[in-house]
Order: C-alpha cells, then sequence, then structure tokens
C-alpha cells in the first residue's frame, strides 16, 4: 500500500445533490473553472512523474492521428494555468506553484501535460457516430486499464459496468456529440477505497469498499476542442479520509450511501 496522497477536505460531494446522484449527472462550469489546482498538487504531480516515467503506455498513450488534439489540447491548458498560479518563463520553461521548473515540450504533449497539471485527459475523437479513444493521460485510473480501453468507443469504454445500460450509453454519447468548444460540462463521481494508492488499473483491485476508509471522487469534465472537434475529458482526482468530510458531508453520505458499482469507468 503506498502513502496516501490525501486532500484535507472534498469542495463538491456528488451525494449532495439531486442532479449530481443520477447518472450521467452533468452541468455547465465555466471555462475558467475548466482545471483545478487543490493541496494535493505537489504530491500528485511528484507521483505523476514517478508512473510517466516508469509506466510508458500503461498511463499515455496517444495514436499518430490524434496529434494534432494533444497539441491544441496542450495549447488550451497553457492559456489556462497563468489564473492558476503558473509563471512562463523567457527559456521557454514554466514555473509551477509548487516552484518546480517544467520545460515545455510541444514535441511530447501529453507528457508536458503530465507533468503541469493533476488533471488526467482522455481524448475521444469522432469516428461515423461515435467516439473514439485516441489519446490519453491516464495516471490515476480508478479500477480500469487503458490497455483495455484505448481504441474503443464509449460503449465498450464503460463495458461491464452494470448501471450503464443502453439508455445511459445513448445519453452520453449525445452529450459527446453535443459537446461544445468553450463550455464545459462537469460531473462527478464517488467511490469507497481501503487502498489509497491513486493509480488502480486493475477492476476488482479494492473490492471491499464497505470497509473502505477513504473517500475517491472524480471531477470530470467534457469539452470539445475547437480547431480538430476532438472532445476532452478531463479528471481530477480528490481523495479524502472519510474523517475529513465535513459534517453536511458525512450527514448526506448516510442518507444517500455511495454504492457505485466498483470498477466505475470512465468517461
Amino acid at each position: 500500500m503506498n502513502t496516501a496522497i490525501c486532500q484535507k477536505s472534498l469542495p463538491f460531494a456528488p451525494w449532495m445533490q439531486a442532479v449530481s446522484r443520477r447518472l450521467p449527472g452533468v452541468q455547465p462550469v465555466s471555462l475558467e473553472e475548466w482545471l483545478q489546482v487543490d493541496d494535493a498538487y505537489s504530491a500528485q504531480m511528484t507521483y505523476r512523474a514517478r508512473l510517466v516515467s516508469g509506466k510508458g503506455q500503461q498511463v499515455l498513450r496517444c495514436d499518430p492521428a490524434c496529434r494534432d488534439a494533444a497539441c491544441e489540447l496542450l495549447g488550451m491548458v497553457l492559456t489556462h494555468i497563468p489564473r492558476l498560479g503558473f509563471e512562463f518563463v523567457g527559456d521557454g520553461s514554466v514555473l509551477r506553484p509548487d516552484g518546480v521548473s517544467v520545460q515545455l515540450d510541444n514535441a511530447r504533449p501529453l507528457w508536458t501535460l503530465s507533468q503541469l497539471v493533476q488533471e488526467d485527459f482522455l481524448i475521444l475523437q469522432k469516428e461515423g457516430d461515435r467516439h473514439v479513444l485516441r489519446g490519453a493521460l491516464l495516471c490515476f485510473p480508478a479500477s480500469w486499464a487503458l490497455d483495455q480501453k484505448f481504441g474503443h468507443g464509449l460503449t465498450e469504454i464503460h463495458t461491464p459496468v452494470e448501471e450503464y445500460d443502453d439508455n445511459i450509453a445513448r445519453r452520453v454519447e449525445r452529450l459527446f456529440h453535443a459537446a461544445r468548444a468553450g463550455q464545459p460540462l462537469m460531473r462527478a463521481n464517488a467511490l469507497r477505497y481501503r487502498d489509497p494508492d491513486l493509480y488502480h488499473p486493475r477492476r476488482g483491485s479494492d473490492t471491499d469498499r464497505s470497509a473502505g476508509t477513504y473517500i475517491r471522487s472524480e471531477r470530470q469534465t467534457i469539452l470539445r476542442l475547437p480547431e480538430t472537434g476532438a472532445v476532452v475529458f478531463s479528471i481530477h482526482t480528490y481523495l479524502v479520509r472519510e474523517a475529513d468530510l465535513s459534517p453536511d458531508q458525512t450527514a448526506g453520505l448516510l442518507r444517500h450511501p455511495i454504492e457505485m458499482p466498483a470498477g466505475e469507468m470512465t468517461p
């Protein structure tokens, strides 16, 4: 079991609102709220760098046809991050909020993103009437493996999640078709874990959720890239000790237990 990398609090508890308790549970947010920096930033970034260095294509993959979209995503992130405390330096590097300098590498857009922000990114491209996963930076999978889902469409990505039936599949596909540039949609999930490791690539790797002492919540957004038209699914992972939930969140969890299926897939 790895040392727990936890946030001190959970800013958005999906069980607290009726709209976020239902699948797919999306709501619009402003572009300014697209990316987040929180109190676990430095520790998460250190772990991400280690995973990218050691895991290779298990955490980072980009189809050649997705390169333009990955570069466009990097450009959008670079436009966005100054408001989050990042500083551009004249030598082509970026100074992160934790003081670490990152040299920008446009030839490796997803690698560069892995060194800058806490979010994981899945890039889905429209092929016929479906969206297919063609680019991914996935350091913190919640019980699913990138190599099993890469190159698949949304429905195949979610198999075998019990709650992801044909009706939900059609609704989520419609969401991706309707995704607009400049207008992110946000949802969040919540799962109990005993093992605090943020890297959980195996389905069923932490099955006894009733005994979990950690609440893991993914803040997920859907956003279309304006130039390439690809859809970006971002995942910001929060891990908090159940004891650190606010009193209202704890009371809400008693009223609405998180009984989501183990290994809920994303997006």
